[in-house]
């Protein structure tokens, strides 16, 4: 039955194709969209700035509560889907 099976099933490989394609580039966007380094590196050079008076305390309150709060949206989210994170 195997066989009668996928000589059946094959007018629909183009479709399973085009859903695993979806589903690889869905993955690489999410991993991409909820990797928690860029957000870091922000952290850090957004502490540098302000170190440097680059940016006043006002701007750099908003921004590091930005950036928390986005951190905090990606270890939700790890912690979700059962990935490690840091």
């Amino acid at each position: 039955m195997g066989l009668v099976t996928e000589i059946l099933a094959l007018p629909l490989a183009p479709v399973r194709g085009i859903g695993w394609v979806l589903d690889k580039v869905v993955r690489a966007a999410e991993e991409e969209y909820y990797d928690p380094n860029p957000v870091q590196e922000a952290l850090a050079t957004l502490g540098r700035a302000r170190s440097e008076g680059e940016i006043g305390e006002e701007d750099f309150a908003r921004r590091e509560q930005e950036l928390l709060e986005r951190l905090e949206e990606i270890r939700a989210y790890q912690f979700r889907s059962g990935g490690a994170g840091p």
